[in-house]
């Protein structure tokens, strides 16, 4: 099936690894000129030459802590065109209310949150002239609150309410912004989550696939699983949905 993205301008953060790294990838072989965001210079250059080996396109990179002051600004200035933008740089930290420090649960919140909003702003003017989609990775704690990970419950949750708020008064100006809402996915993030999780629970690290089994269909979500479905929802086959969250977790895990 052709997506109609060939050509099409995606800023993808997060970029480096895992679901970003997935969205990507997808998006250069489906022809997408890219913009590739984020902390780490090597990592980052590892993921560029990742998608250049399989989609013979080379991203222009852009390295920058998203959670530090002028930092988007300092990225909006660079970004000259825009049809997708794929907010996903984050990972908040699990623990409960008195677990998390002010300082942590703000630094996280800064990242994921607050960068989430603050880049769409910086770059909205862009996306109303190309009437582009945001996509937002946002997770499903939003939607089933955990008390044992209290401060990304509580960033998802603002992020549902934010991509749902933002798409109604988007529409005006053509732009669509929609959400995923992935369940366990396995990225390198979660296996070491796991491991330890593991060590606790069962003593030994290596048996962190057990902690699993009762998935549904008995595993994650892979990161492809997730690109594939961003890359339909910013497509033009997509083009009257917005304002929706799809949820991706195998059905309730």
């Amino acid at each position: 099936m052709d997506l109609q993205l060939r050509g099409k301008h995606a800023v993808v953060t997060g970029a480096s690894q895992g679901i970003g790294l997935a969205v990507a990838t997808l998006l250069a072989e489906e022809g997408c000129d890219l913009t590739l965001v984020a902390r780490n210079r090597t990592s980052l250059q590892n993921a560029a030459d990742q998608i250049a080996a399989v989609a013979h396109a080379v991203p222009r990179l852009i390295v920058a802590d998203l959670s530090l002051p002028g930092a988007i600004d300092e990225l909006a200035k660079e970004v000259t065109s825009l049809d997708i933008l794929v907010n996903n740089a984050g990972a908040i930290p699990p623990g409960g209310l008195l677990d998390i420090s002010s300082e942590r649960w703000r630094a996280a919140w800064d990242l994921k949150v607050y960068g989430y909003i603050d880049l769409t702003r910086s770059l909205y003017t862009l996306l109303t002239v190309s009437r582009g989609v945001v996509v937002n990775i946002i997770g499903t704690a939003g939607e089933r609150p955990d008390p044992s990970y209290i401060a990304g419950a509580a960033g998802n949750s603002a992020l549902m309410a934010f991509t749902k708020g933002m798409a109604k008064g988007a529409a005006v100006d053509g732009v669509r912004v929609v959400g995923i809402n992935p369940g366990p996915v396995r990225t390198e993030r979660i296996k070491l989550m796991l491991r330890n999780q593991a060590e606790r629970k069962l003593g030994d690290a290596e048996r962190w696939p057990e902690l699993v089994a009762n998935m549904p269909f008995g595993r994650m979500a892979e990161p492809q699983e997730i690109a594939q479905a961003v890359a339909f929802l910013a497509s033009p086959l997509s083009a009257y949905t917005s304002g929706a969250i799809l949820t991706i977790d195998g059905g309730g895990a």
